[in-house]
């Protein structure tokens, strides 16, 4: 029988079928819907159909970029550029594209937890305020991605309480080796400061490692600098040459990219600086000229005359620029490196001239892994009775050698602040979790990522969406309780602590807008998306004391018989945290096209001597662990190298992440450089055949790349 409906009826179900595709949004299992209820009162400033903007700071990377996020009846919708941003200047790249899919993650965590169940927030805060009461010596923050607000408050609270700075470190920072690079700027310009680099105005960029158009330091802003150098003057194209053992997407845009031995890149650094030199007919310090051009040549596996063409060009060029990065920094000889690479600029003299090398203003040392290695000691010796940890999974960022899940069972309470069930909450005792970047307030320092200091805004474009609190709320909250603590942090909220350290900046009277008052001012910063001055004005370095030695130029130990060496790269999954994000699972790798998974890279020579094919499972052995990855057959590595990109291998972090192949983080080594910085380059391996095959999922067609077919 035919049921048979009205006009009126069918309307009336058409409508009830809508609403419902509305609320179960998405497609797959039930536990993947999200209920979300239309606004049955609108706010003000809301308007049927119409969507609303916000200025926001993108804190997916330590780069500090301009947001605009789209919103629509309170729902955030789109993330795009904020174009006024001396950072990004309008453009975004695709982790903060997926800002939206970190505040509508099914995976997150709803509300505040003790070893797994559910409590009130007063619970937690009380439970706070009694681990501050305790020994102040046994209190110990631990920060990664942070926001650079909380690192402040923090930083406050541990001085007026008496307990150890805290300590900021993670994988961004072990990539971009932060420390090594400040460390150098300090021998060879005396000062302890991160450089920036003015792609934009150089016509000839010299990069040891640099992985600018990927994830170092702050990639768009040097991605737009380098589009605009290729565009050159005077109808003189700049050129760029790339000095490191695997072609990246940055070495894969180069004029010329040549492969050194890993650990050979302060050899190679020190003989351009020879050769320049010697063009120039300036001299250089004892350690620098030592070096042979021709042995170091050899040494690092490049032909002289490579060498010596790199080095007419950088010295003849008009504004020549050279960055030392991070796989040329991740050796026992790293802080060498750096500062033979900054030398090679103070022989060009492009210090503080367009096209050069700038210092930026003065900010708190990044903590180095020697610092995370004191702390674990003081962990594992019984010395720490709460561990705050927020913006950092150390269980899973961290070298697994260091044996950090096992030093957390032996802190009595292990407070976490994570949005998302990483491997680290599952350890701790107390989860409080955070707002995610789209909910938060907060400021961020641009301190390497443009031509002048920039404190970028964050604003929550929505309202929370579960029953999570700011950090930096719960720890004053807490702090209320205790009388010492309540005098040194005399703030009501968050918002109250931000615009007290704003207020300098309304003070100084530099910024592009004025205000009368700070409410005025706050209002300003939160339309425009931050605080910035009008002009251009970093420092001019000045060379201090003919560049003071750093450590020892060696090169590294030869290879043992079936050793390679093993090289770990970062890729849009950043320091891990990415895992959970399907855009970027789904996004294929620039250089190999796979997806949803880990891969193993090794020239096709290397593969045949090992007996290895595409797709093969292979087992990788270090003198710290093992893991297991799939055989990508890559030729634009070295044949005496292998590598596995970061990020995958989760045992937690949530569906999309959980159970994706490989961590290399287990077979790095311990070993550290003269500035303290892991020296994660160094790692030896040896590669298996396991008989398995599991067949990547990827876009390329591979019996076009080896069979020449279609």
């Amino acid at each position: 029988m035919t049921q048979k409906y009205t006009r009126r009826e069918f309307i009336k179900l058409s409508g009830l079928t809508a609403a419902a595709a509305a609320v179960l949004t998405g497609c797959g299992p039930a536990s993947r819907y999200v209920v979300r209820r239309p606004y049955t009162d609108m706010p003000e400033y809301q308007q049927t159909g119409l969507s609303t903007y916000f200025a926001t700071t993108c804190r997916e990377c330590p780069a500090g970029c301009g947001l605009i996020v789209r919103t629509h009846e309170g729902r955030a919708i789109k993330v795009e550029g904020n174009p006024a941003h001396p950072v990004n200047r309008g453009k975004v790249c695709s982790r903060g594209l997926t800002a939206v899919q970190g505040l509508y993650n099914p995976d997150r965590i709803t509300g505040p937890l003790q070893n797994g169940s559910e409590i009130s927030w007063d619970q937690a805060v009380a439970q706070v305020s009694e681990a501050l009461k305790a020994d102040p010596q046994g209190v110990a923050f631990f920060l990664g991605l942070a926001p650079d607000h909380l690192f402040d408050l923090v930083s406050e609270l541990t001085a007026a309480l008496g307990a150890p700075p805290p300590v900021r470190y993670g994988a961004y920072g072990m990539f971009d080796a932060r420390r090594t690079l400040t460390e150098a700027a300090k021998l060879t310009f005396g000062v302890p400061s991160m450089p920036f680099f003015d792609l934009g105005e150089s016509d000839f960029i010299l990069s040891f490692g640099a992985n600018f158009l990927e994830t170092w330091v702050s990639p768009l802003a040097y991605a737009r600098g380098l589009s605009q150098m290729r565009r050159g003057k005077n109808n003189a194209r700049g050129r760029l040459v790339v000095i490191e053992p695997r072609q990246s997407v940055t070495s894969g845009t180069a004029d010329l990219w040549l492969a050194p031995a890993p650990g050979t890149e302060a050899l190679v650094a020190a003989a351009l600086a020879n050769l320049v030199a010697a063009r120039l007919g300036l001299s250089l310090p004892d350690d620098l000229a030592s070096v042979d051009p021709k042995e170091a040549a050899a040494a690092a596996g490049i032909a002289f005359e490579k060498l010596q063409e790199v080095a007419a060009g950088f010295a003849s060029a008009r504004a020549p620029l050279a960055l030392p990065g991070g796989s040329a920094l991740a050796h026992a000889n790293g802080l060498a490196a750096a500062r033979a690479v900054l030398v090679l600029n103070a022989l060009v003299k492009n210090l503080g001239r367009p096209g050069g090398v700038f210092l930026t203003p003065a900010d708190p040392a990044a903590s180095s892994f020697a610092d995370v290695q004191d702390l674990v000691a003081r962990m594992n010796a019984g010395k720490i009775h709460t561990l705050f940890i927020h913006g950092v999974n150390p269980v899973f960022e961290l070298p697994a050698a260091l044996g950090f899940a096992a030093a957390l069972k032996k802190v009595p309470q292990v407070v976490s602040f994570a949005s998302f069930p990483d491997e680290t909450a599952a350890l701790s005792t107390l989860v409080l979790p955070d707002h995610t970047l789209l909910e938060s307030w907060g400021y961020q320092r641009t301190l390497a990522g443009a031509d002048r200091e920039a404190y970028s805004a964050a604003q929550p474009v929505v309202v929370p969406l579960h029953n999570t609190r700011a950090a930096a709320d719960v720890l004053l909250s807490a702090a209320r309780q205790l009388p010492t603590l309540a005098a040194a942090l005399p703030y009501a909220d968050e918002v109250e602590f931000l615009q007290a350290r704003l207020l300098p900046l309304l003070e100084s009277r530099k910024g592009f807008y004025d205000a009368p008052e700070i409410l005025t001012f706050w209002s300003q910063w939160l339309q425009y998306g931050g605080w910035w001055p009008q002009r251009a004005g970093l420092e001019a370095p000045i060379v201090a004391e003919l560049y003071a030695a750093a450590a020892p130029l060696t090169p590294p130990a030869p290879l043992a018989s079936g050793e390679l060496h093993f090289y770990t790269y970062p890729t849009q999954l950043g320091d891990g945290s990415g895992a959970n994000r399907p855009w970027l699972q789904e996004t294929p790798d620039p250089m190999t096209t796979v997806m949803w998974n880990s891969w193993v890279e090794i020239h096709p020579e290397t593969a045949a001597k090992l007996g290895i094919h595409d797709d093969d499972v292979v087992k990788i052995v270090s003198a710290s662990g093992e893991i297991e990855a799939v055989a990508y057959l890559y030729p634009a590595i070295r044949p005496d190298t292998v590598a596995v990109p970061f990020g995958q291998g989760h045992s937690a972090l949530g569906r999309y992440a959980e159970g994706r192949g490989a961590n290399p983080a287990a077979l790095l080594p311990l070993s550290v450089n003269e500035s303290g910085d892991l020296s994660f380059g160094d790692t030896r391996v040896s590669v298996q055949p396991t008989g398995q095959r599991r067949p990547l999922s990827r876009m390329e067609n591979r019996h076009g790349v080896y069979d020449h077919a279609e």
